[in-house]
This record gives structure tokens, C-alpha cells and sequence, in this order.
């Protein structure tokens, strides 16, 4: 199988640090030698206010932009050196412009596929150094670019990894995990509030993802990434939110 997974920053860095700890957990997890993997990595900005020694988020897209071209080579780094010994990575940053072109695009998806045929490991994010429109939420956190790269290499699975167990709707004083969304209605969006402190995503952000992709024809699914086994429960459905793929086949231009 082919699977994309994004792991948000609440995981990779939190706090603005960089948790390699939770990182290798995961990467631990990815059964290389059976499946094809492509992760959407957020965490650069927090890595370099990190590096920096920002103690708080900066307000000024400038700022932000030498945040994110100091943190991304730190974030490379890691993965460099979590895959050392199992397979090569290599690094995408991508706009929402590789997406809306037409060459872009399939210069793109060529790029993707030559490098899963020589079995590296895509580790994409978005471009936040020099493209401002990312920065101010085009892409929520690399919710967005997460579904649009599973439907560009069309994946069968796309792996939202969050710090919450998926998504909750209010059920009294205990709100309820929703197991299966089947159709994403205005009701539900308006149930998603609240974003992290480091992030720019939010549970609106993964459900709308979540839509495109799955009407994309993939299987998607919004999941808690601290779980020791988040991976292969997921793909088991055993814990998180689902979303079932419609009959639209992936593979088309957003």
C-alpha cells in the first residue's frame, strides 16, 4: 500500500522543541518493507524558534520565514538521522502554486513516484521560508497539503496525526469520539474550534482535509499519534475518526 502520513507540530515539537523521542516512536512504526510512506512533516518554525532561542511565536511573517529556513535543515536532520540504516529521505517544500499548475503539478508527481521507485521516503512540507501565503493558512498547518499529496501519488491511505484521539462531538458533559464520518456536513464543521499553540491547523482544518481526500478515493483517518501503535490501529480501524473513500477515483489535479 501507499500511504501518506502528516505529523503535526503538537508531536514533532512541543512546547518549540523538537521531540525526537516521539518522532522516532513513530517512524519505528512504518512497516518499510511492505508499504510505500510519503510524510507531510510540520514542525519547522518551532524547530528554529528552538534553535533561535524564541521563546514566543513570532508575530511578523519575516520572522516567521528565517524561523522556518533555520528549523527545516534541524527537522531534515532528524529525519536523516531516524531513517539511517533503513532508507533514504528526501525533502520536498511545496506551494499551493505545485498544485494549481498544470506542469507543476505533473513535474511533481513524477518527482514523487521516481523517488519511491528508488525506495526513499518523501518528507514533505510547505515552503513557509519564502512563500507567504502558507504562512497566513493556505495549507492549515499542512492539513490541506497532506490531502493534496495523497491524491497526487494516490495513496490508499491518508494518516492525520494529532495529539487527540480524533474527532469529538459534544455529548453531554462527555463528549463523543465519532468512529466514522461518512459525509462532513456544515454542522459538523461547526462543531471545530481551537487551534494549537505552535500550529496554525485545527480540527477544521483535518476535517476539511479529510473531505477532499476521501472524495479523492482515499481512506483517511484522524488519529491520536502518541498512541504506542498508531499506525497499525489505524490502518485496523481500531481507534481514531474514519473517513471512507467515495467511488471518485484519486490521481486528479486539485
Amino acid at each position: 500500500m501507499r500511504l501518506v502520513v502528516k505529523v503535526g507540530t503538537s508531536l514533532i515539537a512541543p512546547g518549540g522543541r523538537i521531540d525526537t523521542v516521539r518522532m522516532r516512536a513513530l517512524v519505528d512504526q512504518l512497516d518499510l518493507s511492505q508499504h510505500d510512506y510519503l510524510i507531510v512533516s510540520s514542525g519547522a518554525i518551532a524547530s528554529g524558534m528552538s534553535t533561535l532561542g524564541l521563546k514566543e511565536k513570532p508575530a511578523s511573517v519575516p520572522l516567521m520565514q528565517a524561523c522556518a529556513a533555520v528549523g527545516q535543515s534541524v527537522l531534515m536532520h532528524t529525519y536523516e538521522q531516524l531513517f539511517f540504516g533503513k532508507k533514504k529521505v528526501a525533502q520536498l517544500l511545496l506551494s499551493s502554486d505545485d498544485f494549481t499548475s498544470p506542469v507543476r503539478y505533473k513535474n511533481l508527481q513524477n518527482t514523487l513516484h521516481q523517488l519511491m521507485k528508488l525506495n526513499v521516503v518523501p518528507v514533505v512540507n510547505e515552503n513557509d521560508s519564502v512563500s507567504v501565503r502558507e504562512l497566513v493558512g493556505a495549507f492549515g498547518d499542512n492539513d490541506e497539503l497532506s490531502a493534496l499529496l495523497a491524491t497526487a501519488v494516490k495513496a490508499d491511505w491518508l494518516l492525520l496525526l494529532t495529539d487527540v484521539d480524533g474527532f469529538y462531538s459534544p455529548n453531554g458533559k462527555r463528549p463523543k469520539l465519532l468512529r466514522t464520518v461518512r459525509k462532513l456536513t456544515p454542522e459538523l464543521e461547526a462543531l471545530c474550534n481551537g487551534k494549537s499553540q505552535l500550529g496554525r491547523g485545527g480540527m477544521l482544518s483535518k476535517l476539511r482535509a479529510a473531505k477532499s481526500a476521501s472524495e479523492s478515493g482515499v481512506n483517511v483517518a484522524i488519529i491520536n499519534g502518541r498512541h504506542p501503535t498508531a499506525i497499525a490501529s489505524a490502518l485496523a480501524r481500531k481507534i481514531g475518526t474514519y473517513f471512507p473513500p467515495s467511488r471518485k477515483s484519486a490521481g486528479s489535479p486539485a
